[in-house]
């Protein structure tokens, strides 16, 4: 006499082989302030001021093949000059961070993306030209 096994079991134990092969997780953090390389942060703090330009959000991602080749760049600082880059501003304001890890197949490492979030307000420093008061003559100071 054959038995069958319910569906409901196969469909089950189906659905566990697919949670353990795939996994993956995502951290999230803040930063009051992320800027540019070429930037001088301590400008703000000298009496510089800034404009806000509106917020802006970037994405890169990395992919590992087999464990031992990388490829793509999802380092915060390739993420913070693709955002930067997009609007033409020197920093980011009230940054919200996400970085998020997906294995296939994890316990062999065959395929893993880490991708890189970066959320917040752009702004540009802008100083103020010799001799003039704050409420005169602004310009926007070159990168």
């Amino acid at each position: 006499m054959i038995t069958r096994h319910p569906q409901g079991l196969v469909a089950l134990v189906t659905a566990c082989i697919v949670a353990v092969s795939l996994s993956g997780c995502t951290s999230v953090g803040s930063a009051g302030l992320m800027v540019k390389s070429a930037a001088n942060p301590l400008e703000l703090a000298r009496g510089g001021s800034f404009h806000e330009l509106g917020a802006v959000e970037a994405t890169a991602c990395r992919y590992l093949v087999l464990g031992v080749l990388p490829l793509g760049n999802a380092d915060p600082g390739h993420v913070l000059e693709k955002a930067l880059a997009s609007t033409g501003a020197d920093a980011l304001l009230n940054v919200a961070t996400s970085n998020s890890h997906y294995g296939f197949v994890p316990v062999y490492n065959v395929f893993s993306i880490t991708c890189t979030t970066l959320k917040g307000t752009a702004i540009k420093w802008v100083r103020l030209s010799k001799g003039g008061s704050p409420g005169s003559d602004i310009t926007t100071r070159e990168a």
